[in-house]
């Protein structure tokens, strides 16, 4: 055995106890294990400094000082860190957008007036409960956060954004801990402020989805995760909790988290009439001349929402740079011609085949 792949050998062991006492909250012991690897991975790259591994180490490095800084932190602080955790995986501050400032997408919005808004506003009329689970997939694109975001400004409630990335990404065995903290902080204000709290999971195939290659980790956080979920519906409790969930990958999600979403909502691409409202709202904002809006509605067929607006940012910038070109003071006004020239450029974000995956995973696990 080589001297490289001895140290190696001994760093990683260094780093396997040291995530075992971390997790097990033995800080001071997880921190002297840390340092133990650092010194081993230190001396790895000043002996073998053309190493393919050394960018590796030096990751490692990294990433094993910020976790000694963290549970220093977290040692002196009486609530042992939690509300620095929440500030990095939840924004409390939800977007100032209503169902008014979306355009289209009308069965996405009554929806969740269904299964949100007329539950919050009269309780009473719903013996039989109502939907607490809400699930929104489609293409990227298409405005799943922004209509997430809008439901929660139809009445007054609290509304908690929560990226599933950031929380899997913290450490081994806080991940669970943190979507514990993050159910229990919107009961919490349900209850004490009397309002409904919406917590939107960004990206939630990440933290439930189901891969090849796994760790015990995932398995506890899903778990977590059923447990909060199930924990909802417990009919002895005054606080109202919806979880809206979105993905672009909603194939990654097995079956006993799809029965926890009771409404499962396709956010589709826009169809002819959804594109060209969205092109009149944006166009709008520019000054245009001879442009036929109902044939451009045609020819972005395939393009979802987000790849419109981008649309006409690019013939505005457009006409922008041939101002400042030719030393002109103000923009000419955009005209069909320009918007077939970016068109010739620029193709739909979202291929057809991959609408097709959609729609077959729709027309198996949909619920409206």
């Amino acid at each position: 055995m080589s001297g490289q792949v001895m140290l190696e050998e001994m760093a990683r062991k260094y780093a396997v106890e040291a995530v075992k006492t971390d997790k097990s909250g033995k800080r001071d012991e997880a921190i002297g294990y840390y340092q133990k690897a650092i010194e081993v991975l230190t001396q790895l790259i000043s002996l073998y400094p053309d190493s393919v591994a050394k960018h590796a180490y030096e990751q490692m490095i990294a990433e094993y000082r910020k976790r000694i800084m963290q549970l220093k932190e977290f040692a002196t602080e009486p609530d042992g860190g939690s509300d620095k955790i929440e500030e990095e995986i939840v924004i409390k501050e939800k977007p100032k957008v209503g169902f008014k400032d979306i355009v289209g997408l009308e069965d996405v919005k009554e929806a969740l007036r269904e299964s949100i808004v007329y539950p919050s506003r009269r309780p009473d009329l719903f013996p039989l409960g109502w939907p607490r689970g809400i699930l929104m997939y489609g293409p990227p694109g298409c405005g799943k956060t922004m209509i997430a975001a809008a439901v929660a400004n139809e009445i007054e409630m609290d509304f908690l954004h929560v990226d599933a990335a950031s929380i899997m990404s913290k450490w081994l065995g806080e991940a669970e801990k943190n979507v514990s903290k993050i159910f229990k902080k919107a009961r919490e204000t349900s209850k004490n402020e009397k309002k409904p709290v919406v917590i939107f999971i960004d990206e939630i195939d990440a933290l439930l989805g189901t891969y090849s290659t796994e760790n015990g980790g995932e398995a506890r956080v899903r778990n977590q995760f059923l447990g909060e979920m199930d924990g909802m519906l417990d009919k002895g409790e005054t606080y109202s909790v919806y979880v809206i969930g979105a993905t672009n990958k909603p194939w990654r999600l097995d079956e006993p988290f799809l029965r926890r979403f009771q409404k499962r909502i396709y956010v589709r691409p826009p169809d002819y009439q959804q594109r060209l409202s969205l092109l009149t709202h944006y166009a709008s904002k520019i000054k245009m001349e001879g442009v036929d809006l109902q044939e451009l509605a045609k020819q972005t067929e395939g393009y979802v929402a987000s790849d419109i607006r981008d649309i006409v940012q690019a013939v505005h910038i457009k006409v922008v740079k041939e101002m400042f070109r030719n030393g002109l003071s103000e923009p000419r006004a955009v005209r069909m011609e320009d918007f077939v020239e970016v068109l010739r450029d620029r193709k739909p974000s979202v291929n057809q085949e991959l609408i097709k995956i959609y729609e077959a995973w729709h027309e198996k696990f949909k619920a409206l």
